[in-house]
C-alpha cells in the first residue's frame, strides 16, 4: 500500500514538472528549426566544436530576453505589437509588422523546405508530405483551443531527443568537447566571423520574441502563475533549446569534421553521417529535422498572426473561434498555405529567399530589442517589475553585440 502511494506522489510530481512546460520549451525548441539546424550542422562540419563556447554565451542572452518578453505578456497581458503600437506609435509599428512579416514569410518557406527534405531522406515525396503536414497545422490551429495546441507542439517537441540518442550513438570524446568549451580554437577570418553571426541570428530572433509574449498572454498566464512556474520554463526553455543545438554541433562535429566533409544544409548532414555512423544516426537526425521543421512551421505562422493583429488591435488567439478572429486565422492559414505552395514550385531559389529573411531579421532585431528595452524599464507598464539591473545590463550589452555584428554582417556581404 505504502509503495503504491509512493508511486502516486511519484505520478503527481512528475505531471507537476510536465504541466509547467509549455511557452517557453516550444519557442525555444522551435529555433531549432531548419535554417539553426543547417546552421549548426556547417558550423560542426568547418570548425567541429570551435562554436560550443558560443553556444553558451547565446544561452545567457536568450535566457534575458526571452524572459523579458514573458514577463511583459504576464504583467500587462498585451503582446509585444500591441505595446510597442502604445508607447511608439504607429510608424515605428507598421515598419515593425513589414519586417517581421517578411522575415516569417521567408522563414516559414524555409521550414516547409526542411520538411520536404526531412521527408525525402525517410523515403516520402515533397508532393506528399507537404499536403499532409499543412492539412495537419490548419486542422490543429482551426479547433479553436490553445491548450490542445500547446500539447500538439510540445509533443512536437519530443522530436529534439533524436539529436541527443544520435550523440550517444556516435560515441565523441567528452574530454575534447569539454575542453572545446573551456579552451576554445578562435579563428579570426572572415568565414568564422560569418559563421559567428549566423549561429547567434539563428537563435535568438525577433519572432521569438513576438511568439513567447503573445502564447504566454493567450495561455492567461498571471505575475502570480508567472513567478511560480512560467518563469521556470523559459528559463529551462532557453538552456535545454542550447543543449539541443550543441548535440547537433556534436554529430556532425564528431564525424563528418575529423573525415573531411563539409556540409551547409541539414539534409546533406544527415546523408553524410550514415558512411561514419551508420544508418541509424542518419534516420535519427533525419527525424529530428522534420519534427523541428513541422514544429517551427506551426510557431512562425502562429508568430506572425499574433504580432500583426496586436498591431492593428483586432480579435486573435486560439480561444477564439474562427468567426470571431477571422483575420487572426485568415493571416495564420494564409502564411501555411503560401510556404507549402511556394516549396512545391519546381527550381525555386529557396536559398535567396532564406537569405533574404535573415537580413530583414538582422535590421529588425537590434530595433526589437532597444523596444522591449525601453518597454520593460518603464515603470507605468510594469510597476515594480521592471528589469533589474543586471538584467539592464545583459540586455544592453547584447543589443550593443548584435548591432555591432549586424553592421560587420551587411559590410561582409
Amino acid at each position: 500500500m505504502q509503495s503504491r502511494t509512493k508511486k502516486s506522489n511519484l505520478f503527481k510530481r512528475i505531471w507537476l514538472y510536465l504541466a509547467i512546460f509549455g511557452p517557453g520549451l516550444i519557442t525555444a525548441s522551435a529555433d531549432n528549426d531548419a535554417p539553426g539546424i543547417a546552421t549548426y550542422s556547417m558550423v560542426g562540419s568547418f570548425y567541429q566544436y570551435n562554436f560550443l563556447w558560443l553556444i553558451v554565451v547565446i544561452t545567457v542572452g536568450e535566457v534575458v530576453v526571452q524572459e523579458i518578453a514573458a514577463r511583459l505578456g504576464a504583467v500587462t497581458g498585451k503582446g509585444t505589437a500591441d505595446l510597442i503600437r502604445e508607447k511608439f506609435g504607429v510608424k515605428i509599428t507598421m515598419f515593425t509588422m513589414l519586417c517581421l512579416l517578411i522575415a516569417n514569410l521567408g522563414t516559414t518557406i524555409a521550414q516547409f523546405a526542411g520538411i520536404a527534405a526531412g521527408g525525402e531522406l525517410i523515403g516520402i515525396s515533397r508532393y506528399v508530405i507537404i499536403p499532409v503536414v499543412t492539412i495537419v497545422i490548419m486542422f490543429a490551429a482551426l479547433k479553436g483551443n490553445y491548450k490542445y495546441m500547446e500539447k500538439v507542439l510540445l509533443v512536437l517537441c519530443l522530436s529534439a531527443l533524436s539529436y541527443v540518442i544520435t550523440v550517444f550513438l556516435i560515441k565523441p570524446d567528452f574530454s575534447e568537447i569539454a575542453s572545446s568549451i573551456v579552451k576554445p580554437d578562435l579563428v579570426m577570418d572572415r568565414n568564422y566571423i560569418l559563421a559567428m553571426l549566423a549561429t547567434i541570428g539563428t537563435t535568438i530572433t525577433p519572432w521569438g520574441v513576438f511568439y513567447m509574449q503573445a502564447s504566454v498572454v493567450d495561455k492567461g498566464v498571471n505575475p502570480q502563475d508567472y513567478k511560480s512556474t512560467t518563469r521556470m520554463d523559459v528559463i529551462f526553455g532557453a538552456v535545454w533549446g542550447n543543449i539541443i543545438s550543441a548535440f547537433i554541433v556534436i554529430c556532425t562535429g564528431a564525424t563528418l569534421y575529423l573525415n573531411g566533409v563539409r556540409v551547409e544544409e541539414a539534409s546533406q548532414a544527415a546523408l553524410a553521417l550514415k558512411p561514419f555512423a551508420g544508418e541509424w544516426a542518419t534516420l535519427l537526425f533525419s527525424i529530428g529535422l522534420l519534427g523541428a521543421s513541422i514544429l517551427a512551421a506551426m510557431v512562425l505562422p502562429l508568430s506572425t498572426a499574433y504580432a500583426i493583429t496586436e498591431a492593428f488591435g483586432w480579435e486573435r488567439g486560439l480561444n477564439h473561434k474562427k468567426k470571431e478572429a477571422p483575420i487572426f486565422y485568415g493571416l495564420f492559414t494564409g502564411v501555411i498555405l503560401f510556404s507549402a505552395f511556394f516549396v512545391l514550385i519546381p527550381k525555386i531559389p529557396l536559398f535567396k529567399i532564406m537569405w533574404l529573411s535573415q537580413t530583414v531579421n538582422a535590421i529588425l532585431l537590434p530595433l526589437l530589442l532597444v523596444l522591449i528595452l525601453k518597454i520593460s524599464n518603464d515603470k507605468e507598464v510594469l510597476g515594480d517589475q521592471v528589469n533589474r539591473k543586471w538584467q539592464n545590463i545583459f540586455a544592453i550589452g547584447l543589443t550593443i553585440m548584435i548591432s555591432i555584428i549586424t553592421i560587420v554582417l551587411f559590410l561582409f556581404t
